[in-house]
């Protein structure tokens, strides 16, 4: 049932491609946990690492739209926003009911949503700027 990275993801922003590597292999991991049964003790590593990940991973990335001028700036950086206040909604739910099943369910819909329209979509968006203003 895992997910893996695929070139088709590549934004060609090597560091940005490399951090959005790193969050498939995390969801693989929980994805794998949650095949033996053990989703919710994967689930409380995935949140330590997403607490982390999501600033230093987003400021990279506003970092270099603001360096290139990007003009969907605002867009991008609400959609990170909206990201970091769902998963701080699963993490203060977890951490008040302890982990449950929901909480695993809700956080590989969450990410698979976030792969498929964010990363695959906005993200190659951001990509094909960067190459265009490069040239």
């Amino acid at each position: 049932m895992g997910i893996e990275w695929r070139e088709s993801l590549a934004i060609g922003v090597e560091a940005i491609d490399n951090q959005h590597k790193e969050l498939l292999l995390r969801f693989d991991k929980l994805l794998n946990a949650c095949q033996s049964g053990q989703g919710a003790e994967e689930l409380k590593k995935l949140q330590i690492f997403l607490d982390e990940y999501v600033h230093t991973h987003f400021r990279d990335e506003e970092e270099l739209q603001i360096l290139h001028g990007y003009p969907d700036y605002e867009d991008h950086h609400a959609q990170h926003k909206y990201f970091i206040e769902q998963i701080n909604k699963l993490e203060d739910e977890t951490r008040q009911d302890g982990v449950s099943t929901h909480h695993v369910v809700e956080t590989n819909n969450m990410l698979l949503k976030w792969l498929l329209n964010h990363i695959s979509k906005v993200d190659k968006e951001l990509g094909a700027f960067i190459k265009s203003a490069a040239h």
